[in-house]
């Protein structure tokens, strides 16, 4: 993960300056050069650094395992491993897509991995995306990373 410098009162300044003159948007937007824009004015035809994009991904996941901790209290007594599982596909197929797997959900509460990894193999998900799914599956079934 990419580390930052301290921020100094000109940085945080230049911020909110920057917050106010670009506005925030938070689907993209054609800006006035007629570039694919979204944010505080995030040219996204120029792409962004792996270091923003790790920011990016690290921000989503907090973001996801506070929603899993929240949504299912069964979420904190899982081990790493499988935790992770979920993570992964409500990063994937977002959260709701994440809800669409009733069945897996009430397998893992119920500490029943096998069912669990049988019923994610069982989805259009996993047609869609065979060897994540497997390899997933895999990690729910055995608690072990993979």
């Amino acid at each position: 993960m990419p580390k930052f410098r301290e921020w100094t009162a000109m940085t945080m300044l230049s911020i909110e300056q920057l917050k106010e003159h670009e506005g925030y948007r938070s689907t993209p937007y054609t800006c006035t050069a007629g570039k694919l824009t979204i944010g505080y004015g995030l040219n996204l035809e120029a792409g962004i650094t792996e270091d923003e994009a790790e920011i990016i991904l690290a921000h989503r996941v907090e973001g996801l395992i506070t929603r899993l901790t929240q949504s299912f209290p069964f979420f904190m007594k899982l081990n790493e491993p499988r935790k992770a599982v979920l993570i992964n596909m409500a990063y994937q197929l977002g959260f709701k897509g994440l809800l669409n797997f009733s069945k897996t959900l009430a397998h893992i509460k119920a500490c029943e991995y096998e069912s669990a990894a049988c019923e994610m193999l069982n989805s259009r998900w996993a047609k869609q995306t065979p060897n994540r799914a497997e390899q997933l599956a895999q990690q729910m079934l055995a608690g072990e990373w993979q």
